[in-house]
């Protein structure tokens, strides 16, 4: 059975043993590691040891120590043995990171322009903000399919939202009403056309066993957030929801043979509204601010 190591549940002896075996690891059981789990530690590792240690020499024009990149060096020489495609997207940022890191080393610039955002204009600050205020908690929705490229785009947008350590633990499960009629009895709402349920791979975390509980909950709420914002922007409306119950949870674990290692956190029904709600007005700024010092 999986168990849950974040922060909030283990001892202090517990965690000195968790951290001394996470610095000791071995070659032969990064190669053992099962591959998610691996993948999480290179994106951990690769966040903690150079992307932190680059953006802050390069932005202050200092050298870094020629063995910074030694550990990722480590880690992208036993994913090449275990062999993991060098086309995922870790193996090829941790590779920008480590060139840039041996450039700093030499003492050389890194050059990090062609990466900078597209900037705002006025017309999209106004955009944003729109999608923000006027998006609807929408209980109510058209016959209408919705087309698999109009949920991926919602879906990847979860993916791009901000996330502890880069562990990367989002994954999900998509579930058409029509397919499955009444997988979803039970929830507080009538079922929209399209489940988008939101779940968590723990194996993730062993790459940063530390990680309370909450924030682990928080990666999963950040993606739901850019999810129901997603979906505004792409011409759909939707409602966020939770699991009413454990038994709901364990009927969806079991039609989709989720392994105890997969989490389930929460939902977004989404497709083509049809109902327009009045707006649940807000606090003015000033009243939800309880101090500026």
């Amino acid at each position: 059975m999986f168990r849950d190591t974040s922060m909030d549940y283990l001892t202090k002896e517990e965690r000195s043993e968790i951290l001394k075996k996470n610095q000791q690891l071995t070659d032969e059981e990064f190669l053992a590691m099962d591959d998610t789990e691996f993948r999480a530690r290179v994106r951990e590792r690769g966040h903690h040891t150079l992307e932190i240690q680059v953006y802050h020499a390069a932005y202050r024009n200092k050298k870094l120590n020629p063995d910074q990149a030694d550990y990722a060096k480590r880690l992208l020489r036993l994913w090449e043995q275990k062999g993991l495609s060098k086309d995922l997207p870790e193996y090829r940022y941790v590779s920008f990171l480590i060139d840039s890191a041996d450039k700093l080393a030499r003492g050389e610039a890194v050059d990090l322009t062609p990466y900078k955002p597209v900037p705002v204009t006025k017309e999209m600050e106004d955009n944003f903000f729109t999608i923000v205020k006027e998006r609807r908690s929408v209980r109510e929705f058209k016959d209408i399919d919705v087309p698999d490229e109009v949920i991926d785009k919602v879906l990847e947008a979860g993916l791009w939202a901000a996330h502890g350590c880069n562990i990367q633990s989002i994954r999900y499960v998509v579930v058409r009403e029509k397919n499955e009629p009444g997988l979803f009895k039970g929830a507080d709402v009538p079922g929209g056309p399209v489940h988008l349920v939101i779940l968590q791979d723990m194996r993730c975390y062993r790459a940063n066993s530390f990680t309370p509980l909450r924030n682990r909950l928080l990666d999963a709420g950040a993606a739901g957030q850019n999810i129901v914002l997603a979906a505004h922007a792409a011409g759909l409306e939707g409602v966020w929801l939770t699991f009413p119950n454990e038994e709901f949870c364990e009927r969806l674990r079991k039609k989709f043979n989720l392994p105890d290692y997969i989490r389930l956190v929460t939902y977004v029904d989404v497709g083509y509204g049809d109902q327009t709600p009045h707006p649940p007005l807000r606090l003015d700024v000033k009243d939800a601010i309880l101090g500026r010092f």
